[in-house]
């Protein structure tokens, strides 16, 4: 029997953090946990947060180089540390999860101050900063690739791979065969860019779909994710290369299109690697160059390695060059298949089951969570846990 316990996860306001914490969240709900999360006012906001999960707002500001910005980004962090310190107090967790972002650190922080036990979880194939600032102070770090850029090799003691958790409505996908094609049958692209990097796509994509043969152009049908203000012109384009094209600047069924989809063409952030992974999807992929350590190029290179995915550079990324690599991809369909079962084969369908085992195994004995007595000891067997959590999870 699984006894309820406590755990707040702490992530920063984007999306690619708090995929990941929403699905951890679920699926602690789902044995009988409690779980809080903390975050900025954005991700209090962002849309598929579950109805269980309270969300808290703390402030947390950035550590810049500029001497202003410094000083004010610390003064934040300290409020918000001592917001957290006041919630743990009244909600007792057993252990804090960071998803990175400067939302997570005031929260890690204050675990770690009264002795609380610590994960951080890497969605990306680099170390993000506020990880690598906390990695020598948690007690495990979950990781979603083999290898991670970033991550010094003297913490290997501390490191599981437990893969990138993704919703549960993709997941339920992974089970679901590729889409039947054949050489005259509809060709199914999806095309997302996200908030920063949607202009691109969508300048390029028409044009480099009107070139590829007619006997390829004219089986194509088109779902692409553009900004507010290029849906008319990426409209238009459509319309005069005589494509036929769903556009939108949000789709709320995004499971349902992805099952349906033959070809993605898009951005190489890590939530979008593991659901085209745990789906199995064949790509195109062009890493947002202004990405942090360059990451977004670092999160394709299993992909494209093990040949589920193609990538190119946005300094490259011109109507004839994906023409070139769509046609490379998707004009045989057996061709296609492969590329689906290759991105298939990189998936880590039990992120979130693994990466709750990890966050299991801190929290102290059975009857202290009962009790709630001791808290001091308790605290003590949290913090020497570490190797029995690295041990808890599926290889």
């Amino acid at each position: 029997m699984t006894l309820s316990r406590h755990f707040v996860l702490a992530a920063g306001g984007t999306g690619g953090h708090l995929i990941p914490a929403f699905a951890l969240a679920a699926e602690l709900e789902r044995r009988g946990h409690h779980v809080a999360l903390v975050t900025d006012a954005r991700g209090a906001r962002i849309p598929g947060k579950p109805d269980f999960l309270p969300a808290h707002v703390l402030p947390a500001g950035r550590l810049g180089k500029n001497p202003v910005t410094l000083i004010k980004g610390l003064r934040a962090i300290w409020q918000g540390r001592a917001m957290a310190l006041r919630l743990f107090e009244s909600f007792q967790p057993a252990c804090v999860v960071g998803f990175g972002g400067y939302p997570a650190l005031p929260a890690l922080l204050a675990a770690q101050a009264v002795r609380i036990p610590t994960v951080i979880h890497e969605q990306n194939a680099v170390l993000g900063r506020v990880n690598r600032l906390l990695a020598r102070r948690v007690n495990a770090i979950a990781t979603a690739y083999v290898d991670v850029d970033r991550l010094d090799k003297r913490l290997a003691d501390k490191v599981v791979q437990v893969g990138n958790p993704v919703r549960d409505d993709v997941l339920a996908l992974r089970k679901e065969p590729f889409p039947p094609l054949d050489e005259h049958g509809l060709l199914r692209v999806l095309v997302t860019g996200g908030s920063q990097g949607a202009s691109i796509l969508s300048e390029v994509v028409p044009d480099g779909l009107a070139m590829l043969p007619p006997a390829l152009r004219h089986r194509l049908q088109v779902t692409q994710q553009c900004r507010p203000e290029d849906l008319d012109a990426v409209r238009a384009r459509y319309a005069a290369h005589q494509i036929p094209a769903e556009l939108g600047s949000y789709f709320e069924d995004m499971a349902t299109r992805l099952a349906e989809t033959h070809v993605f063409i898009g951005r190489a952030g890590a939530s979008t690697i593991a659901e085209l992974t745990t789906v199995g999807r064949p790509a195109i992929l062009v890493p947002l160059p202004i990405a942090t350590d360059d990451h977004q190029a670092a999160n394709a290179r299993e992909l494209v390695r093990m040949g589920g995915a193609r990538a190119i550079r946005q300094s490259g990324f011109t109507p004839k060059e994906l023409a070139k690599q769509v046609q490379a991809i998707a004009l045989n369909p057996d061709a296609l298949a492969n590329a689906a079962h290759a991105a298939w084969n990189c998936g880590l369908p039990h992120a979130a089951s693994d990466l709750a085992d990890l966050v299991e195994s801190f929290g102290g004995v059975p009857l202290q969570d009962v009790i709630r007595v001791g808290r001091e000891a308790g605290h003590g067997a949290m913090a020497a846990q570490p190797a029995a959590a690295t041990r808890a999870v599926r290889s």
